[in-house]
């Protein structure tokens, strides 16, 4: 009941400022050039339907591998500074100069290395997001509670197994938390690559339309493109209530 009065008042001011763009559109209270009426973006949608769909599996193509490499590199590499305190002294504070430096100012050199633009945008959006995954999962793994490391031991578990029965599970909270920071990013540097070099795509969609001037075009792929983003964030955070259902609320 509390989630589905929580979801109520949100859809309630979502609906708010749909009207309120409304009235402000139709009233001519808002540059009619930047700020298309509601009927415009409805009528550019429809007729972009099948060039939507195209480009929302071409976002897909690439930021789904991106997803499950930055992952599988984030916990292959947290797991082992996470209980290696030697290596994490060494390794941490150069993984963390690499940490800052934002990866758009790579995007010149990848794209002059890297043999295609798809290898490039892959690059590009991992190395912006494996970094706040895997500092959760160092920190994640630091500071599990040492009697489940006890207990453990006292099961004499070891190895794959006690990552996948233990570390991974008590350190999960920290690592999800990590994840969904990382999945924002994902979609900030998808939009990025696309704008600046894909065909398709939903941010080329977008870039594409903005050069031509046609907003009302721009507008309906803008929220087709978050409407697609919201529905991926929830869909984690609905699976990540499932994994975490073992913690207190």
């Amino acid at each position: 009941m509390k989630r589905l009065t929580l979801n109520l008042i949100s859809a309630l001011i979502i609906l708010g400022l749909g009207i309120l763009y409304y009235y402000a559109t139709e009233n001519n209270l808002v540059n009619p050039f930047l700020f298309p009426k509601v009927s415009a973006i409805i009528k550019a949608f429809h007729k972009n339907e099948d060039v939507m769909l195209l480009n929302l599996f071409s976002s897909l193509g690439m930021m789904i591998p991106s997803i499950l490499i930055s992952l599988t590199i984030a916990l292959s590499v947290g797991i082992i500074l996470g209980r290696n305190a030697i290596l994490r002294d060494i390794l941490h504070p150069i993984i963390y100069i690499f940490s800052v430096i934002p990866s758009i100012l790579l995007s010149p050199f990848v794209l002059m290395i890297a043999p295609d633009f798809w290898t490039a945008s892959v690059f590009l959006i991992v190395y912006g997001t494996v970094w706040s995954t895997l500092f959760a999962t160092i920190t994640g793994i630091m500071t599990i509670d040492k009697r489940y490391l006890d207990k453990a031991a006292t099961l004499e578990l070891k190895g794959l197994k006690k990552i996948t029965k233990v570390i991974l599970p008590a350190a999960s909270p920290s690592i999800l938390a990590g994840f969904v920071n990382s999945l924002r990013n994902t979609f900030v540097m998808l939009v990025y690559a696309e704008m600046y070099g894909s065909r398709y795509g939903m941010g080329f969609f977008v870039k594409k339309y903005t050069d031509f001037s046609l907003y009302d075009h721009a507008w309906g792929g803008f929220l087709f493109m978050v409407l697609i983003l919201v529905i991926v964030m929830q869909s984690f955070d609905r699976l990540k209530e499932y994994l975490l259902r073992w913690t207190i609320d």
